[in-house]
């Protein structure tokens, strides 16, 4: 019975978890759950991941979500996924949890609650908190210059790596969400992080063609969402 990925593309742990996949050759069929359709919260679904999250893989009768414990899951149990994913190495493999951990309370909470505060909720005609606002761009802002100056000062990949790991994956997906904010937004925050941009094109080349296949929807998104953005702000005027 081949492994079953439930996910969106829209989702940024999603992704990580389909490139991972294909990367390394693993056979999975991807079963989509359109999270902003709330299908997420289905009966059918909950009965499988009572969090109401994506991802979750099912395999054979076991069932796991969380993408880092899904993604250790997978480098462990598939002996063709490539060493340098998940390393054997005690080390190695705890300075890859190390970034794992930190990643879900400085990056993503950073990145979230910039693009809640200035995608979603003028997409949905929500006023938006500035200072909530304010203060999610600050913690990414903090995030993004941990990456930079910490996570990334001793080589190309996290924690000083020569070749990616499943944390590389996770977080860089984490920053191509960023993608939907509107581009001068995007640029004025990002611009500053040569490290990091230059992180994000070494991840996307050693997981070609995959990373530009799965994030194609995310492109996609970007572009229909700045041009909606532009369209009420022109009304607004």
């Amino acid at each position: 019975m081949a492994l079953k990925v439930y996910c969106d593309r829209m989702s940024q742990p999603s992704r990580a978890i389909l490139i991972f996949c294909k990367v390394n050759g693993i056979d999975f069929e991807e079963v989509t759950i359109e999270i902003l359709k709330g299908q997420q919260h289905t009966p059918e679904y909950k009965a499988i991941n009572p969090m109401c999250q994506v991802p979750t893989i099912v395999d054979g009768d076991f069932t796991l979500f969380e993408s880092h414990a899904i993604l250790i899951y997978l480098s462990s149990k598939y002996p063709g996924v490539a060493s340098h994913w998940y390393p054997s190495d005690l080390i190695e493999r705890a300075k890859v949890h190390s970034v794992l951990d930190w990643h879900h309370a400085n990056l993503r909470r950073g990145s979230v609650g910039v693009i809640v505060n200035n995608v979603l909720f003028p997409l949905n005609d929500l006023p938006s908190n500035a200072q909530a606002a304010e203060e999610a761009e600050k913690t990414l802002e903090k995030a993004l210059t941990v990456l930079e100056t910490y996570w990334l000062k001793d080589g190309p990949f996290l924690v000083g790596r020569s070749q990616p790991s499943i944390a590389d994956l996770n977080l860089v997906s984490e920053v191509m969400e960023l993608q939907l904010l509107p581009a001068e937004h995007h640029d004025r925050i990002l611009s500053p992080y040569k490290k990091v941009l230059k992180w994000v094109e070494d991840t996307k080349n050693a997981t070609a063609p995959y990373f530009e296949e799965y994030h194609g929807v995310l492109f996609k998104a970007r572009d229909d969402m700045r041009e909606l953005l532009a369209k009420k702000s022109g009304k607004n005027e």
